[in-house]
């Protein structure tokens, strides 16, 4: 088990009187009056006091006993399971079930064919110490949505696999067309590699975890420290989610028993190349075996041998085909009605389903979501009722790419978007750190409430550790001094990666996702080993950032609920707007110069070899010069967003609240930065602030349309994106503008 202490550095920090414990000097709530933020102070005691640890981690070794992943007799017991505690707790609660494609694995097979012959185990062993390791049930080792496939090539070692790594290929002179790609997982998420694999010609895609990232170069290894030891593997969606996350057979549309369906080979986010994962047991013959050039430094891993880029003699055979079927996803909603707005709902979310038994990802989030419905059952019992009503949802086929929650989105759209005031999600949970990303008018919410919640480990504010943490691994002296001056802390963007995607960048409902972790060591990630034994000795002992998680989100939900005045600060979105804009501008004026600069040694390049004609070195081509990109069309439009939400905070300070129309006004104010056709060639996103990166994966792409343009050069595409953003940003400035007046 790792140290739960702090660092020598984190310590001076909390102890130097250089950040105050903001609990104690925090005198209000944003959007309540004095005598209901007290009132409200006073509800939040009688939450925490509701909240046990030892309860969360009975939920956790409960919930994680079987495997439950979707479609399985597990998955349908776990969602009864929360179903039966909603209604223990006094919600009304319901399963709304959906039916949705889900392939499992009939053939998996790799082998070397020369220039030796090695046949991959494909299989994680059971451990003496893991007691849930040698279950019936499990699912295999596999990439969910990889095509069917039976190749055999030659092998090349492409690194992580992302567009970088091509570039590096390209000057080494590899090609990867009509070859087999090995690739690390890291840097990207998996979905990526081969996605940039198939665009490059590749037959089929390798993925596996090094033991430099992912094993004994981290850590001890799993059974006697929490890394990833040489059988594991990480199992995994790969499902194109960046074109549109759910089923892939019913873009748009709730995946319901009469939903018309795509054909599935047509569907445009499922890849057509065959992809498995494996261990880096299984890794290394195949590794091992490539010839070719030595592979760049930044490229080598930890397995003990010289890392080879190939090709060569080395041939491998992938063969893999799949039971496509359709199968339940069993969502689970559970409501109390508002006694005063109950047409304006606070939501809550976390998955259920799990890889195999998923005791960290997702339990140990849905442990602390439920938690917190039984707290607020008891103070149902008071005589208390929300203003605004509460749904907590436990979604289903998360894992194979947000299926549960992306299906109920699209089947109750309307609806949603008319009602819901904000959505809080969660997932996994672990020891450590604050982390919270979402909609940036909702700052204030978060931070408010991570002030008023104590770190198990060091007696400070959450808020405050996170802020030391963010002062302790500044890069430099000057980022450090500058986090020493920072007062506040700022929400994440939001990419992809959990069930918030298709509340705020489909419908634009404002959304939060917030979780603990950073001192949760492990390499259990989608494998067997993601178990009660697991998670007790290594993520969180003693289940303490469980109940943490269950203040921060209990106090969001809680005020939210019985808020006067909603508490959205749209000045705080300005700012951040206009900071991502500030940031495109400067990167096209160094994509400018850095182009500018290598054309010129191209050409001096060109010049040397032209007087040697014996010279064949290769150069690369000239880039276009990078024009001069217009950014005063979103420029101007946030000029009019600062003036308007400086006018609606102005209106809200003097008056002290806001009519229910208004505040239902305000809470729809983030649909106004949908684009109505969408993001180019990905329409199912609309936000025009926040989407996962066309490459990236999970990983956020600010000012997306406009950002994605740049880095392809597309220069036309670029001003076209910066006309649509400033069309919504100002479309949001005339809504705030409306609700002032």
């Amino acid at each position: 088990m790792m140290n739960m202490k702090p660092s020598k550095t984190l310590c001076l920090i909390l102890s130097s009187g250089l950040l105050s414990i903001s609990a104690l000097a925090q005198p209000s709530i944003t959007g309540f009056s004095a005598a209901s933020a007290a009132k409200q102070k006073q509800i939040e005691q009688q939450f925490d006091a509701g909240l046990s640890a030892e309860r969360i981690g009975k939920n956790i070794k409960d919930m994680s006993a079987i495997p439950h992943h979707l479609g399985s007799p597990g998955s349908k017991a776990v969602a009864e399971n929360i179903l039966a505690q909603f209604k223990q707790y006094g919600w009304d609660a319901q399963i709304e079930t959906y039916q949705v494609l889900f392939p499992t694995p009939k053939t998996r097979v790799l082998e070397m064919t020369s220039p030796g012959v090695f046949k991959a185990l494909l299989k994680e062993p059971a451990l003496k110490e893991d007691g849930t390791s040698n279950q019936e049930g499990q699912l295999p080792t596999y990439n969910c949505w990889s095509a069917d496939g039976d190749v055999t090539a030659e092998l090349v070692f492409v690194n992580y696999g992302v567009p970088a790594d091509y570039e590096t290929l390209e000057k080494l002179g590899i090609s990867v067309k009509g070859k087999i790609v090995i690739a690390k997982y890291g840097r990207s998420w998996r979905g990526i590699k081969p996605k940039i694999a198939q665009e490059h010609g590749a037959l089929g895609c390798i993925i596996y975890s090094d033991p430099q990232d992912d094993g004994y170069g981290a850590g001890d290894v799993y059974p006697k420290g929490a890394f990833k030891n040489e059988y594991g593997v990480q199992r995994g969606s790969i499902m194109d989610m960046v074109i549109y996350p759910g089923d892939p057979l019913t873009p748009n549309i709730g995946s319901t028993a009469n939903a018309k369906r795509l054909d599935r080979l047509s569907a445009p986010n499922l890849l057509k190349i065959p992809v498995l994962p494996i261990s880096y047991h299984d890794a290394k013959p195949l590794l091992e075996a490539l010839e070719g050039p030595v592979a760049p430094a930044a490229w080598r891993g930890g397995l003990p041998f010289t890392y080879h880029v190939g090709p060569g003699k080395t041939k491998v055979h992938l063969k893999v085909d799949f039971n496509w079927n359709t199968v339940p996803a069993y969502n689970v909603i559970a409501k109390i009605k508002g006694s005063t707005y109950p047409d304006q709902w606070v939501l809550r979310g976390n998955h259920h389903d799990a890889w195999v038994n998923g005791a960290n990802d997702p339990v140990s989030g849905m442990a602390a979501e439920l938690e917190e419905a039984r707290a607020i059952g008891e103070l149902l019992k008071t005589g208390w009722r929300p203003k605004r009503t509460l749904v907590y949802c436990a979604w289903d086929g998360e894992e194979q790419g947000l299926m549960g929650s992306t299906e109920w989105v699209e089947d109750h759209a309307a609806e949603l978007q008319q009602k819901v005031v904000v959505y809080l999600n969660s997932d996994s949970n672990g020891r450590g750190f604050l982390g919270a990303e979402g909609s940036h008018a909702l700052e204030t919410l978060v931070f408010e409430a991570a002030k008023d919640v104590m770190d198990p480990q060091t007696g400070v504010s959450v808020f405050d550790r996170k802020r030391a943490e963010e002062v302790a691994s500044a890069a430099t002296p000057k980022a450090k001094q500058a986090a020493m001056q920072e007062k506040d802390l700022h929400l994440g963007a939001m990419g992809s990666g959990s069930d918030y995607s298709s509340f705020i960048q489909h419908l634009g409902i404002p959304a939060l996702n917030i979780g603990f972790g950073g001192e949760d060591p492990g390499g259990e990630y989608h494998s067997i080993y993601d178990s009660y034994d697991h998670y007790s000795r290594f993520k969180d002992p003693g289940f303490n950032y469980g109940v943490a998680l269950g203040k921060v989100n209990g106090r969001a939900v809680l005020r939210m609920a019985d808020a006067e005045q909603l508490p959205f600060n749209f000045a705080i979105l300005q700012k951040t707007i206009a900071g991502y804009v500030k940031e495109l501008s400067s990167t096209t004026d160094q994509l400018r110069e850095n182009t500018q600069i290598e054309n010129e040694v191209i050409n001096s390049k060109a010049y040397v070899l032209a007087a040697d004609p014996t010279e064949k070195e290769q150069l690369p081509k000239i880039k276009p010069a990078v024009p001069f990109i217009d950014f005063s069309p979103v420029q101007n439009a946030l000029a009019e967003l600062e003036n308007a939400s400086k006018t609606l905070n102005q209106y809200v300070a003097k008056t002290g609240t806001l009519s229910e129309k208004a505040n239902a006004s305000l809470y729809r104010a983030e649909q106004q930065l949908l684009s109505a056709t969408g993001l180019p060639r990905r329409s199912w996103f609309k936000h025009t602030i926040y989407a996962p990166g066309f490459y990236t994966g999970y990983g956020v792409k600010t000012m997306p349309g406009i950002r994605e343009a740049i880095e392809q050069r597309d220069w036309k595409e670029a001003q076209e994106q910066i006309q649509i953003a400033a069309g919504q940003i100002k479309q949001l400035a005339a809504h705030l503008m409306s609700i002032a007046q």
